[in-house]
């Protein structure tokens, strides 16, 4: 069996970087190969090798020095026959010589020879060599066939600046430089964002890695809000962002796509892909990041490789396995299986990417996360995109400012300095910011200030323009649905959560929340604990507070007893959203459906002295049973509708009596019966509301 060698291994043996290599070979007329993973047969692995080494080989040697051209006459004297001589051989020479620049491909050796490529290709088959038109050859092979054509072939230097790749990385470095300021490329740790459906074993796969105990000190094992950490794999590191997967976080994980440089798309390989599943892949493609896809859960019974290729394949993703571009790899985050094979490609897609930062830039950072916290104030937990962030630094965020009066790390740490790729966490903020805010570094307080009320002024004119003026069209438009929507009713919250990001995928999964019935209108929401001033508000506006992993004090608790407010508080999402479906239900009047169980004709009338009258009656359809509704009718009026109060069977009491029995109906606060009327009893049921 012929032996393959990946494109990224070639390149590491050459000391090339995989996305040069696979540039230059696809050039090269290698349409098999697509990324950094495709494969070469050993004989063409060979021939690049040596082509690359024979092109380094001579770009270490000098150039011929050109011949100087020969000084004008001083007087007009015959030229010596030995000059003429020279000068006939240097002419012949000239025309006898094919230089070229390695790589060469019989393209390019055809348009030297000035021959057709199907001459070229004919002469290479009598050589034994069947090659394409793009097919790069070997330097032995250009000069016997430039020998054969009566030409002798030099094989030019190539200037490192005028291969494709390094042209556009020169213009990239040009276009970086336009500022004036001298510019440092290093390279930067990716940034990874694991995406998928809920309870696929994201953060279970993460907590494998970072050997920490994330997922178990969660409510319900669900990751609430995205958090960054820092794993180390040999002598590399790599950030992560874990976004969680319920379906209410959509905005948050557009967020995390948008700033990161590769997805790992984490698909539970017992289960298959799922709608948010879906949706995170849109959320990376829209991103234009490379996605990786973990298929998780190996080590279970029913897990299922090919149904997972088959649905990516069936959503945009083409793994590579099956001819397309993806990494799918199975892993575990419970045995570890597959975990090495996840970090390498992660590592393999980076190298590709050629991330680099420059710590001479001014700081610019992205917002993942902002709190208020107890002892500490306003927070954020930022991921740094460039430059360096250093304690003391004064900078704007959105319509907030501060000063970084202290870094924190992942772990808690206190840092001198953030670099590029690094999640921490600032303190020194004057307000909560808003998750995706950029972090600008400020030369001083007055610039942050002033930067951070500008962007408050360019929001509320944002905010003003977009509100129109109110057109006699908008006004009848609004007049005929406030006719429509007259029997609506409205339920007021207020909503506090911990952080910023929940706070907007619940107030957008809300809104999310349609009916025709009752409407729930937000007059109030914010990050932090359920204050004084919430309950004054909720109170006054009759509404609800609903808390999600914050706690009400009990002084707070003593004051909403004392205003009748109803407090709510919650760890999980999902518990949220249903009992606030089933509070809105619970605000609306149950529709009811009376289901006829029995139907019976008196046919006799009692008197009892301590019971009062008692009518005796014949069963005449289904049963008659105590405390449902009866209905009684004397030809086609009702004359009573209320509840059986008690059934005879002779001396005895009994709940139940069939058809085509005799017994004695008791009839609650009614006895105005006659023989003859009939009577129809009912079940009735109650139909929970829809909204």
């Amino acid at each position: 069996m012929a032996t393959k060698v990946r494109v990224n291994q070639l390149a590491r043996e050459l000391g090339m970087e995989s996305k040069e290599l696979v540039e230059f070979l696809q050039k090269e007329g290698f349409a098999s190969v697509k990324s950094h993973s495709s494969t070469l047969e050993e004989e063409e692995a060979d021939l690049i090798r040596k082509q690359i080494l024979n092109s380094r080989k001579e770009a270490q040697e000098a150039k011929k020095a050109p011949v100087a051209p020969a000084p004008a006459p001083v007087a007009p004297v015959a030229p010596a026959p030995v000059a003429a001589e020279e000068k006939s051989e240097e002419e012949e020479q000239e025309g006898d010589e094919i230089r070229l620049k390695s790589p060469i491909t019989v393209r390019d050796l055809a348009n030297a020879l000035k021959k057709k490529p199907n001459e070229l290709i004919v002469q290479l088959m009598g050589l034994n060599i069947f090659a394409s038109i793009n097919q790069v050859l070997e330097v032995e092979i250009v000069e016997k066939i430039c020998e054969k054509n009566g030409k002798k072939f030099v094989q030019e230097r190539r200037e490192k600046g005028n291969h494709p790749v390094f042209e556009r990385k020169a213009s990239a470095i040009a276009a970086a430089a336009q500022d004036g300021r001298p510019r440092k490329k290093v390279g930067r740790p990716p940034v990874v964002v694991f995406m998928g459906h809920v309870d696929h074993g994201k953060t279970t796969l993460q907590d494998y890695i970072r050997k920490t105990r994330v997922a178990a000190g969660e409510a319900g094992g669900i990751t609430q809000a995205i958090g960054a950490s820092v794993a180390q794999y040999g002598d590399q590191t790599i950030t992560f962002l874990d976004t969680p997967g319920h379906a209410a976080f959509t905005a948050m994980r557009a967020r995390g796509a948008n700033a990161t440089d590769i997805a790992v798309l984490v698909v539970a390989g017992t289960e298959g892909i799922m709608p948010q599943t879906i949706e995170a892949i849109h959320h990376a493609q829209a991103a234009k990041v490379p996605i990786v896809v973990a298929v998780t859960k190996c080590d279970l019974p029913g897990f299922d490789m090919d149904r997972a290729y088959r649905q990516l394949q069936e959503n945009g993703v083409q793994p590579e396995d099956w001819g397309g571009t993806a990494a799918v790899i199975p892993c575990s985050g419970i045995t570890g299986d597959g975990i090495d094979d996840l970090l390498e490609r992660i590592l393999l897609e980076a190298e590709m990417l050629e991330l680099n930062a420059d710590p001479d830039a001014p700081f610019e950072g992205l917002v993942i996360e902002a709190q208020m916290e107890t002892g500490m104030g306003p927070t954020a937990n930022i991921l740094v995109r460039n430059g360096i962030l250093r304690q003391g630094d004064w900078f704007s965020c959105g319509s907030t400012y501060g000063k970084a009066r202290a870094l924190l790390d992942t772990h808690g740490k206190r840092l001198a300095k953030a670099t590029a790729s690094q999640p921490v966490k600032i303190m020194g903020y004057n307000g909560v910011p808003e998750a995706g805010d950029k972090v600008v570094w400020q030369p001083d307080e007055k610039s942050a200030k002033a930067a951070a009320d500008e962007e408050l002024q360019i929001k509320r004119l944002e905010s003003s323009s977009a509100r129109k003026a109110l057109t006699l069209e908008d006004f009848t438009k609004q007049l005929a649905a406030a006719k429509e929507n007259a029997g609506v009713i409205e339920m007021n919250l207020v909503l506090k959560t911990d952080v910023r990001g929940s706070l907007e995928a619940i107030t957008e999964a809300i809104n999310g929340i349609k009916s025709s019935k009752i409407t729930v209108k937000i007059i109030h929401s914010g990050v932090g604990e359920i204050s004084d001033s919430d309950v004054i508000l909720a109170a006054a506006s009759k509404a609800i507070i609903v808390g999600f992993h914050v706690r009400a004090t009990p002084g707070v608790n003593n004051l909403a007893k004392q205003k009748g407010v109803e407090i709510r508080l919650y760890a999980i999402i999902y518990d949220l959203l249903d009992e606030l479906e089933d509070v809105m239900r619970g605000r609306l009047t149950p529709e009811t459906k009376e289901n006829l169980v029995g139907e019976a004709d008196i046919i006799q009338v009692f008197n009892i002295s301590k019971a009062g009258k008692i009518c005796g009656c014949r069963v005449t359809d289904g049963s008659i049973k105590t405390n449902l509704k009866a209905v009684v009718t004397r030809g086609k009026d009702i004359i009573y509708s209320g509840l059986v109060a008690g059934l005879k069977h002779f001396k005895d009491d009994v709940k139940e009596m069939k058809a085509g029995n005799e017994c004695g109906i008791r009839l609650d606060n009614f006895e105005d019966f006659e023989v003859g009327d009939h009577i129809k009893v009912f079940a009735i049921e109650k139909i929970l509301p829809q909204l």
